[in-house]
């Protein structure tokens, strides 16, 4: 079982609390204390692209990047509605295989994307966020902590609307330093219930180990704290500047 397949369909109707106007707002309260330009960003892991799309409608050229081509298509079903000028690029690249044609003035990656990043190719992708972003540009993402992770072993959530049932059962893998959850999905066709399943990996990456890659990456200010625009919930928020060199 595969991630973000069966489940992209209905991603936004079951994770319909999401603020992704108060993530927009972070960003821009970032990169206003910041003080340099920023009009091109790269929304990384943007799933169904609405933090990507959010950000297009507040002026800013969007790329959104994301591994699962099921989760970019429903991105470019809502970015076709009326309403966008500019709609953004998406393209359908992992973290760890970004290639883009130009570097972009700051990347952010939301809702602990990064955690289905295995560790050694999570390097891979620091270092490759810092070829694409340009000097002085910005890093920004967030993170569930290994505390957070370790914690949801043996855990079972479940959600529903109308026409859709979700229950999620999670499992730690201590050997791999991941959590694992099996996630059934059931959608209602006519009288009857159609049933798929995924399997989703979250690792557990040391927030210490993270700065210490990213600064001999190249860059440089780096921050990470408990506090963002989702409190609670064992979440770090990071952020760095690619230096100069």
């Amino acid at each position: 079982m595969s991630a973000y397949g069966a489940l992209a369909g209905r991603y936004d109707e079951l994770t319909r609390d999401i603020p992704y106007g108060r993530l927009a707002d972070y960003c821009e309260a970032v990169f206003a204390a910041d003080g340099g330009e920023f009009r091109l960003l790269l929304d990384l892991c943007c799933g169904t692209g609405s933090l990507t799309l959010e950000l297009a409608s507040r002026g800013y050229d969007m790329i959104g990047a994301d591994a699962s081509a099921d989760m970019l298509m429903e991105a470019m079903k809502k970015a076709a509605a009326p309403g966008f000028a500019a709609r953004p690029l998406f393209i359908n690249q992992s973290a760890q295989e970004l290639d883009l044609y130009g570097t972009v003035d700051a990347a952010v990656s939301s809702l602990d994307s990064l955690n289905y990043v295995p560790p050694r190719e999570l390097r891979e992708a620091f270092r490759r966020l810092r070829l694409f972003i340009r000097p002085g540009g910005l890093l920004l993402f967030d993170l569930r902590t290994p505390e957070f992770l370790r914690s949801m072993d043996g855990s079972m959530s479940m959600d529903e609307t109308e026409d859709v049932f979700c229950v999620w059962r999670g499992r730690y893998d201590a050997e791999a330093g991941a959590l694992r959850y099996g996630m059934d999905i059931f959608e209602r066709e006519g009288e009857s219930w159609l049933r798929s399943g995924e399997e989703h990996v979250e690792y557990a990456h040391e927030p210490e180990t993270l700065r210490a890659w990213l600064a001999e990456e190249g860059f440089t200010d780096i921050s990470a704290g408990e506090n963002g625009p989702i409190e609670g919930g064992g979440r770090v928020y990071f952020k760095a500047k690619r230096g100069n060199d």
